[in-house]
């Protein structure tokens, strides 16, 4: 079988996406019924973290097990990929002992390399340009919660990061609008928008009429000298109950975690009845079984 990688949204069709989707439910009932699931026994997922993180870290460490694998942690400054060693040099060696590899780094162009020389599957965990492990358990998620996602809106409001550019792709293929709103001077480049997207200066306006209102930390991971000057900037960027209200009335709230009450969302929102980021959290585990199904064994 083919080499699949999972490095942006897009490297995937939206049929495949539906299939994922359909494994997720499946795998998501038997896990609930306390059934075991083990297509992945004796395989081996290896974890490459340049950034830290909690959730992508349990969820793939925990799916990896449930589905009957083994995952094996490595921080890049703990190895000789944090003494210089060439990525590519570190794709060939770490790619024949294992069936698939997660990376989370910085630069899109490093997974890129790393999977160029891996001999398996490699899963973006995220780079500073894009989430789509994210994306998954976050279009499942609205799905899940309300059907369809296609010919909906959902409100991107805040930092033009990499889980923004993510829902671009997802707009695109799952052919639902997408309403960006950022502050000025942070706005998506160009040659990221597409049809399905458009752009508000005013996230009021954003949110008007959506069927889903998102975003994340004003100050992303590896931005934080700019910390300060980003919290003056992003503070008319909050979403908060006026914000929901301009939503439909059955708008649903996300979050990708960890996030600052009081600052990009009131509290009042993300723990009101609107928000799913719970569920949104869980189903990042779900999501990535069914990807790392279907990347290691193919269709089922």
């Amino acid at each position: 079988m083919r080499v699949r990688h999972f490095l942006q949204f897009k490297d995937f069709s939206l049929e495949e996406l539906e299939y994922v989707f359909a494994r997720t439910r499946w795998i998501k009932d038997k896990f609930k019924r306390y059934e075991r699931y083990w297509p992945l026994e004796d395989r081996t997922l290896a974890m490459i973290f340049e950034k830290p993180s909690t959730r992508t870290r349990m969820s793939f460490e925990a799916g990896m097990h449930q589905l009957g694998g083994a995952a094996i942690y490595l921080f890049t400054r703990d190895s000789q990929l944090g003494r210089g060693e060439p990525v590519e040099d570190a794709g060939q060696v770490i790619s024949r002992m294992c069936d698939v590899i997660m990376v989370r780094t910085f630069e899109q162009g490093i997974i890129e390399r790393f999977a160029g020389a891996s001999r398996v599957p490699v899963i973006n965990g995220l780079t500073n340009e894009y989430h789509p492990c994210q994306i998954l358990a976050d279009v499942f998620t609205y799905i899940d919660h309300r059907g369809p996602i296609r010919g909906k809106t959902v409100a991107w409001i805040g930092d033009s990061n990499n889980v923004c550019n993510t829902w671009l792709q997802a707009a695109a293929l799952f052919d639902f609008k997408l309403h960006i709103s950022t502050p000025p001077g942070y706005e998506v480049e160009n040659e990221r928008m597409n049809r399905n997207s458009e752009s508000f200066s005013d996230p009021m306006q954003a949110a008007k009429g959506a069927d889903l209102v998102t975003t994340d930390v004003w100050t992303s991971m590896g931005f934080e000298a700019e910390n300060e000057e980003r919290r003056r900037d992003f503070q008319d960027w909050q979403v908060d109950a006026e914000m929901m209200r301009v939503a439909k009335k059955d708008a649903l709230f996300m979050h990708c975690l960890p996030a600052h009450r009081g600052e990009e969302v009131a509290a009042e929102v993300i723990d009101g009845p609107q928000s799913v980021v719970w569920d949104e959290a869980e189903n990042r585990l779900h999501t990535q079984k069914a990807l790392l199904e279907f990347l290691v064994v193919g269709k089922k």
